[in-house]
């Protein structure tokens, strides 16, 4: 906004201050069309957790790699739970993480199998969501009888411009109570960006 020198009374008398004014008419800047607030997709964690070592684990991350074109990497058991029949470090799962493009192409075909709907207790109070499918060939992978049919979970995390000063190495610092997300603006951001649904919670 522009602004205007003017004179106070007093320099009449000869003090020579200066009083910047605000020129009538002239129009603010729109604070809510500021780029550091935007919302974006900082990665997003795709996970299938078989339960056990194995032949089933060795096809699920083949899974994730034709659905990723990325190497997976499997999750160890931090307990041994004799009821599931798991060991503690044994391989049991098995994760891979996406960003950028690939992440929003990967979100939308899973999105889509959901219809776009998801309930209130699908975000948490970060900012985050997220949500699972029961068969992983909705999102377009042809059928494989070698491999099978395996459920999927994808978990989206949710970040503005600035979030790094809080996960760099040297000299790290706090978001802004401000700056941070909550669970309004995930299901706003969900509901503007891909016309999504949100369900009431189960009771």
């Amino acid at each position: 906004m522009m602004r205007v020198p003017t004179f106070c009374d007093s320099c009449l008398r000869g003090c020579g201050c200066v009083v910047f004014s605000k020129t009538p008419g002239t129009p603010g800047k729109d604070k809510t069309k500021n780029i550091m607030r935007d919302v974006r997709i900082r990665k997003l964690c795709l996970n299938i957790c078989v339960g056990e070592s194995g032949d089933r684990l060795t096809r699920a991350a083949k899974v994730l790699e034709q659905l990723t074109g990325q190497q997976p990497v499997f999750s160890k058991a931090r307990y041994t739970v004799r009821s599931f029949g798991i060991r503690r470090n044994e391989k049991i799962a098995v994760h891979c993480t996406v960003r950028g493009a690939r992440a929003e192409e990967i979100l939308e075909r899973g999105l889509k199998v959901r219809e776009y709907e998801l309930r209130r207790e699908n975000f948490s109070d970060t900012g985050n969501f997220g949500f699972g499918i029961q068969e992983h060939i909705d999102l377009g992978i042809k059928y494989d009888p070698s491999i099978g049919i395996y459920g999927l979970d994808f978990y989206v995390v949710l970040g503005r411009p600035g979030y790094n000063v809080a996960y760099r190495r040297r000299k790290c610092g706090k978001v802004g109570y401000s700056h941070r997300l909550t669970k309004e603006d995930a299901m706003k951001w969900f509901q503007t960006k891909y016309d999504g649904i949100i369900l009431p919670g189960k009771k």
